[in-house]
């Protein structure tokens, strides 16, 4: 069983940055694809990044350039740092796992709060 603990979130003002790590536990395979979600208040949870174990990055088009998502493999951890942001950053951001090597399964964590001042 994976489990996934964010941490990182926070108040910040607009154009401000933060960090959010994800530590994972169980066993991580390594084709398993990690990265994060986000939802804000009112708002379906939608894509943020992900990472694959060899770097392979996917990206929601718009934050293309303000986010980066990293992965470490043999820490069983992954980064988002958030540069940048904006009001309309503000939501709930959780940590994700897809696993397909042999039906798809996802783990999430329990979400962690950034909240953007303007």
């Amino acid at each position: 069983q994976v489990q996934l603990v964010e941490s990182g979130g926070g108040l910040v003002q607009a154009g401000g940055s933060l960090r959010l790590s994800c530590a994972a536990s169980g066993t991580i395979l390594s084709s398993d694809t990690m990265g994060w979600y986000r939802q804000a208040p009112g708002k379906q949870r939608e894509l943020v990044a992900t990472v694959t174990s060899d770097g392979s990055t996917n990206y929601e088009e718009s934050l293309k350039g303000r986010f980066t998502v990293s992965r470490n493999n043999a820490r069983r951890t992954t980064s988002l740092q958030m540069n940048s942001l904006k009001s309309e950053d503000t939501a709930v951001y959780y940590c994700y796992l897809r696993r397909t090597n042999t039906s798809w399964r996802e783990y999430w964590g329990q979400g962690t709060q950034v909240t953007v001042s303007s």
